[in-house]
């Protein structure tokens, strides 16, 4: 499938606040599966998914920084949580709480990732949205992608710091 430059909206795609969107990749962020509520909410069919990198749902408001500190733990075998705009096919977006897991083999061996996603609440969107904006205008501030997301992720541990927590704290007192 050919990748088609997707403009956002301005509009919510929703979900219910019962409803967990599902999906699993290989080790390089192909998704090999996704639930019924994935497709739903995203627009996509699932042969338009299955064999396709994960970020053909990433929202050009969702900080780099964050996907390469997920990408960070996830592969060196831990999970983690995090605030996460996706956009659908037809230019929605949909904000999610995502639980990131690698998904080892019988002999422990990561295989792939698996995914459970939630639908948060307003209030706590409402305090992600500007530490985002700031980890964006970090990355953007930057000469090189990747120079810009180290200084956002820098930013992030120092205000992280500043208020005497880590990470994993952190994102549950969003």
């Amino acid at each position: 499938m050919s990748r088609s430059i997707v403009t956002p909206t301005g509009r919510e795609a929703s979900f219910g606040i019962d409803e967990i969107i599902v999906s699993k990749t290989d080790l390089k962020g192909r998704i090999t599966y996704v639930n019924d509520v994935f497709l739903r909410v995203s627009g996509y069919s699932e042969q338009d998914v299955i064999g396709q990198p994960h970020n053909l749902i990433r929202h050009p408001d969702m900080p780099h920084s964050v996907f390469k500190l997920l990408w960070e733990k996830i592969q060196e075998g831990e999970e983690i949580f995090a605030y996460v705009i996706n956009m659908a096919k037809n230019g929605d977006h949909y904000w999610v709480f995502a639980h990131v897991t690698p998904s080892p083999d019988k002999d422990g061996k990561i295989q792939g990732y698996h995914s459970n996603r939630r639908k948060p609440d307003p209030e706590q969107i409402a305090r992600i949205e500007p530490i985002y904006q700031e980890l964006r205008q970090a990355e953007g501030n930057a000469a090189r992608l990747k120079d810009g997301m180290t200084a956002a992720l820098d930013f992030l541990q120092r205000t992280l710091q500043a208020q005497g927590t880590i990470y994993e704290r952190f994102i549950f007192t969003v």
